[in-house]
């Protein structure tokens, strides 16, 4: 078996021994990329239920993974989509001929075996084969078995090839599909509606950030990716529905690191005739059930604890939560003193900032890296919160609040903003913000706007990223770890890492 081809470097035809074991394949009269195979059983099936197949014949396919030959008798594995199950040929059941076809393959390869079902002296359960096909030939090299695709740069470029040999990585993305599934069970059996809204807006909103730019040839007109689905779900509650759902991607133009991509899964609901009360306690009776479908029990793993969801969670409002962790006291909201006193408790704050983004940066400093355990954060400023419906008993906070747990931010949720007069004047003041540079303002809605006029009932809305949840949920490191194919730096084919990629294999 050879694996010296390289992973990324274009492959010399003229020298390949791959292209040339592909040509004694087709010279001989096979079609090395058939179009159909049928199978009788998957690998595990096959594992799992000896007992009833024993001695029995069995059909299955997959990729080789290993390789042994010993003379006249070869081993090797191959993986399906539901593990590995070791393969036995042997010359004098084979024949001649047809055994020494097995020097065409290469690991990689994939291949169709028929066979009876034994074990091995080891007790291993076997497939002795009896007919076998080539089904793809792999004109690639995998990376090296025992050690995996360890590069990360690599792993995430080339995540067919992570998927192939880290077996927890592929059961990591089982796993993601699995909490969709649950959110999705979570919601309908409580009569939501899951809708869908427009990926391509004319007018972007529903969040602080900064949005991808296309243009429309055939209207002649720019576009923008959305940066959230809050505004167009808020219309479907004006007109009629009353839990509404959607699963969605979101596009921000901003940074990339451990917790955040550019493209990532927003859920977001809205329930009429409920407020931010309601959310909370539908969020979390949602977290317990996805912690108890993931890891038995209600639990998470973070770091080398384990938190438990069962118990009560905290409850604090953001500037109490502020004082107690820096001592400052920010219900002053004077601009230039909230600087001064961020700055008094070492936050670097930009001349320029507001009192709502020194109050989110002291807290996103100095107090988030500190909550492990499951934590509501309350009743935020009016003036980083222009959806939200104002406070009924505080003056100048509303009624929002943001999850914490294992130090990330899991969701945020309001009361929602149904008085349009009220939302104009928010809206008036971000335009007014925008135009003195605020990047992140919320741009003025007319149509939203004429949608609120119409009516909206009392409202309570909430939006949590899948990948964050994925994390938490997993005790993932990083969100390229819970995105299949994340965003990164573009490359030509051949660059995707600046050294021998045989080193990390």
């Amino acid at each position: 078996m050879n694996s010296s081809d390289s992973a990324v470097n274009p492959i010399d035809t003229a020298q390949d021994p791959r292209r040339v074991k592909l040509d004694a394949w087709r010279q001989a009269g096979v079609d090395p990329y058939p179009h159909h195979y049928e199978r009788t059983h998957h690998a595990a099936q096959v594992v799992d239920g000896f007992s009833g197949l024993e001695g029995k014949r069995v059909t299955v396919a997959g990729r080789i993974l290993s390789w042994r030959a010993h003379g006249k008798s070869t081993f090797f594995h191959i993986q399906d989509g539901s593990g590995q199950i070791q393969a036995y040929a042997k010359a004098d059941d084979l024949g001649a001929e047809v055994y020494g076809r097995l020097d065409w393959l290469d690991l990689g390869d994939f291949v169709g075996l028929s066979g009876d079902v034994f074990k091995t002296r080891t007790g291993e359960v076997t497939i002795k084969i009896a007919l076998f096909t080539l089904l793809s030939k792999s004109l690639r090299t995998l990376p090296e078995k025992w050690h995996g695709l360890v590069d990360k740069e690599l792993r995430y470029r080339r995540r067919y090839l992570d998927l192939i040999t880290n077996a927890e990585v592929r059961q990591l993305f089982i796993t993601r599909s699995k909490i969709l599934t649950g959110v999705r069970s979570f919601l309908d059996a409580r009569g939501f509606l899951e809708v869908e809204t427009p990926v391509l807006q004319s007018l972007y909103g529903g969040a602080a950030a900064r949005p991808f730019t296309t243009h429309h040839n055939a209207l002649d007109a720019e576009f923008y990716l959305r940066i959230a689905d809050e505004l167009y779900l808020k219309r479907l509650i004006v007109g009629g529905y009353e839990k509404v759902y959607e699963v969605c991607k979101d596009f921000r133009n901003e940074g990339i690191d451990r917790d955040h991509n550019p493209e990532f899964t927003m859920i977001e609901l809205y329930v009429a005739y409920a407020d931010y009360r309601d959310i909370m306690n539908l969020f979390r009776d949602l977290l317990i059930d996805l912690a108890a479908t993931v890891n038995g029990r209600p639990t998470i793993p973070y770091e080398s604890r384990t938190l438990d969801l069962s118990v009560p969670w905290k409850e604090i409002p953001l500037l109490d939560a502020i004082a107690a962790r820096t001592g400052l006291d920010l219900t002053d909201t004077d601009p230039g003193r909230a600087r001064a006193s961020a700055r008094s408790v070492g936050v670097d704050i930009p001349d320029d900032a507001s009192y709502g983004k020194v109050v989110d940066e002291v807290f996103s400093q100095r107090v988030q890296p500190e909550l492990v355990e499951p934590t509501f954060i309350i009743d935020y400023p009016e003036e980083i919160s222009p959806l939200a419906k104002k406070h009924r008993t505080k003056k100048g906070l509303v009624e929002r609040f943001e999850l914490f747990m294992a130090c990330k931010e899991v969701g945020n949720a309001f009361t929602e903003l149904n008085d349009p007069d009220d939302q104009r004047s928010r809206f008036m003041a971000m335009a007014e913000a925008a135009r003195q540079g605020d990047a992140e303002a919320h741009r003025l809605d007319e149509d939203f706007l004429m949608a609120l006029e119409h009516g909206m009932p009392p409202t309570g809305g909430l939006g949590f990223g899948l990948d964050r949840l994925v994390m938490v949920l997993t005790g993932a490191p990083s969100i390229r770890e819970v995105i299949l194919f994340p965003t990164l730096r573009p490359t030509s084919v051949g660059e995707a890492v600046s050294h021998d990629p045989e080193s990390d294999v």
